[in-house]
C-alpha cells in the first residue's frame, strides 16, 4: 500500500512510500528519468533518482504555498475554474508580480489587483509564475538534472508545467495522466514484491504467509 493511509489499511501486507512508488512509476513510463517533480493536492516534493530508484528527496514545509490547495484557493477568489488556469495564464503577456507566498495573504492580494484593473491573464500568469519559483527553488536543493518529470495534478496545468520548466531552465515530460504516476510504481513494485515471493518458493496466499516471510521481501 502506498499513500498517507497507508497505516490505515488492515489487511496490507506490505507499505511502500510515495516516494518509491512516484519513482518507480515515473522511471517506468520515462526510462531516462532522473529528476521528479511531484505537484499534489497537500504536498510538493522533487525527487532526485537514479535507475528508477530514489536517492534524495525534498517536500514543502505545512504551508499550503506551493500545492494544488494553493491554486484552488486563488481560483476561488478570482471565480474561475481551477482547470482553466493554466490556459488563461498562456494568454497572458506580462505576468503580474506576486509578493506573497502565503496562501491567505496571496488571496487578499490577487482580488486587491484585480480590483486595481490587472488584466486576469497576467494575473494569473504572475501567480503560476510566484508558485513556478517556490517549487523550482525547493527542487533545486536537489541540483536538479534532465530528464525532468512532472507528475500530479499540477502536471495538468499547462501554464504551470511551462512556468516551471523556464524557471528550471529545463524542457519536462509530463505522464499521459500525472495523477496516477504514484499508482502505477506501487502496482509495478508490488509486481516485483510477488514475481521475488515466487522465486523464492514463498506462498503468495496472505492467510498462508507468516509475518517472517512477509519481512524478507
Amino acid at each position: 500500500m502506498q499513500g498517507y493511509g497507508r497505516i490505515n489499511v488492515p489487511f496490507a501486507d506490505k507499505q511502500i512510500t510515495e516516494i518509491s512508488c512516484h519513482a518507480k512509476g515515473a522511471a517506468s513510463l520515462f526510462p531516462e528519468a532522473k529528476t521528479i517533480i511531484d505537484i499534489g493536492g497537500q504536498d510538493c516534493k522533487g525527487i532526485k533518482i537514479d535507475n528508477g530508484r530514489p536517492v534524495d528527496f525534498v517536500m514543502n514545509d505545512k504551508c499550503a504555498a506551493g500545492t494544488g490547495r494553493f491554486l484552488e484557493v486563488i481560483a476561488d477568489a478570482l471565480g474561475i475554474p481551477v482547470e482553466e488556469m493554466g490556459d488563461i495564464a498562456l494568454k497572458g503577456k506580462h505576468p503580474a508580480k506576486i509578493s506573497n507566498i502565503c496562501t491567505v495573504f496571496a488571496e487578499q492580494e490577487v482580488v486587491a489587483r484585480l480590483a486595481e484593473g490587472v488584466p486576469l491573464d497576467n494575473l494569473v500568469a504572475g501567480i503560476l509564475e510566484s508558485l513556478a519559483n517556490r517549487i523550482s527553488r525547493m527542487v533545486n536543493r536537489l541540483h536538479v538534472a534532465k530528464e525532468v518529470v512532472i507528475t500530479g495534478g499540477g502536471a495538468k496545468n499547462r501554464g504551470l508545467v511551462k512556468a516551471l520548466s523556464d524557471k528550471l531552465g529545463y524542457a519536462t515530460v509530463v505522464p499521459p495522466e500525472p495523477l496516477l504516476t504514484g499508482a502505477v510504481g506501487a502496482a509495478l513494485l508490488g509486481k516485483d514484491i510477488a514475481q521475488k515471493a515466487m522465486k523464492n518458493g514463498l506462498p503468495l496466499d496472505r492467510k498462508e504467509r507468516s509475518l517472517k516471510e512477509i519481512e524478507i521481501l
